[in-house]
C-alpha cells in the first residue's frame, strides 16, 4: 500500500493543480506564478540533494575517497539526458511563441503538455528509484524518506498542473479539456515510477548512479527553465522567496520523515 501511495501522490498533486480550471477562468497572477515556479525549483533542488545525491554517496562509501564517483557520473548523465530530450522532443513553454526541439506540426496544446511532461520524467524516475531502494532494504533509503520525496514532488506538481490548465482555459478551452490536458502532463510520473520499480532487481547494482541520474535530470529542469522563468521581468525577488520556502519545506519533510 505504501508503494501505491508513493507512486500516486505526485500524480494527485498534478491533478489537483489541473482542477483549478473548474474554479478559475483567468491565468494566475504573474507574481503568484513566479512564486510557485520558485517554490517548485526549491523543492526540486532540496529533493535532489537530500533524497538522491546524499544517499547515492552513502551507498558508495565502500569506494573510499572515490565515493563521490557514482554521484558525479550519474548527475552528469542525468543532465545530458534532459539536454538531449530538450533538443529532440518538440515542446513549447508558456509565454513563448517559438517551439523547441525537432520541428513538428503539433497543436499548441500538445506542445505545452510535452514541455511539462519533460519536467515530470525525472521526477517519476526519482520517486521510482527511491521507492525501489527502500523496497530492496537499502539502509540509506527509507520508505518514510521515499514518501517524503513523493509528498514534496506532489506539492510542486500542484502549480505545474495549474500553470498548464489555466492558460488553456483562458484561451477558450472547456473546463474538462483544460483539466484533462493538465492532468495528462503528469501521467508520465507514475508510469516512470512503476517501470523503475519493476526493474528493481536489475538496477540494484547501479542504484547509486540512478539516484544521481534522477537528481541531474531534475537540476537541469531547475537551471534551464524554472529559475529563469521565475526571475524574468519584474518582481524577480518573489521567485527567490518562493525558492527559499520550497527548499526549506522539502528539507524539513526529508529530515522529519526520512
Amino acid at each position: 500500500m505504501e508503494l501505491f501511495w508513493g507512486i500516486m501522490i505526485p500524480f494527485i498533486g498534478t491533478t489537483a493543480g489541473a482542477a483549478c480550471a473548474f474554479f478559475l477562468r483567468n491565468e494566475l497572477d504573474p507574481r503568484i506564478q513566479k512564486a510557485l515556479l520558485g517554490f517548485a525549483a526549491g523543492v526540486m533542488v532540496a529533493a535532489s540533494v537530500w533524497s538522491l545525491l546524499i544517499p547515492a554517496m552513502d551507498m558508495a562509501e565502500g569506494l573510499g575517497r572515490l565515493a563521490f564517483l557514482p554521484a558525479v557520473v550519474g548527475l552528469l548523465l542525468g543532465m545530458a539526458f534532459l539536454l538531449l530530450m530538450d533538443r529532440l522532443v518538440p515542446h513549447l513553454h508558456l509565454d513563448s511563441q517559438v517551439s523547441e526541439g525537432l520541428p513538428a506540426s503539433l497543436k499548441k496544446t500538445t506542445m505545452l503538455v510535452l514541455a511539462v511532461t519533460l519536467h515530470n520524467i525525472p521526477e517519476g524516475m526519482a520517486v521510482g528509484v527511491v521507492l525501489a531502494g527502500a523496497a530492496m532494504g537499502e539502509s540509506e533509503v527509507s520508505l518514510a524518506g521515499a514518501l517524503a520525496l513523493s509528498v514534496g514532488i506532489a506539492i510542486q506538481n500542484f502549480p505545474e498542473g495549474a500553470i498548464i490548465s489555466l492558460p488553456l482555459r483562458s484561451a477558450g478551452e472547456t473546463r474538462k479539456k483544460a483539466f484533462f490536458h493538465g492532468t495528462l502532463s503528469g501521467a508520465v510520473e507514475p508510469a516512470a515510477a512503476v517501470l523503475t520499480i519493476l526493474l528493481a532487481e536489475q538496477i540494484k547494482p547501479v542504484l547509486p548512479y540512478l539516484l544521481a541520474f534522477a537528481a541531474g535530470a531534475m537540476l537541469y529542469v531547475v537551471v534551464e527553465e524554472l529559475v529563469p522563468e521565475s526571475a524574468e521581468g519584474e518582481h524577480s525577488n518573489i521567485g527567490t522567496i518562493g525558492f527559499a520556502i520550497g527548499f526549506a519545506v522539502m528539507m524539513m519533510l526529508d529530515v522529519a520523515l526520512g
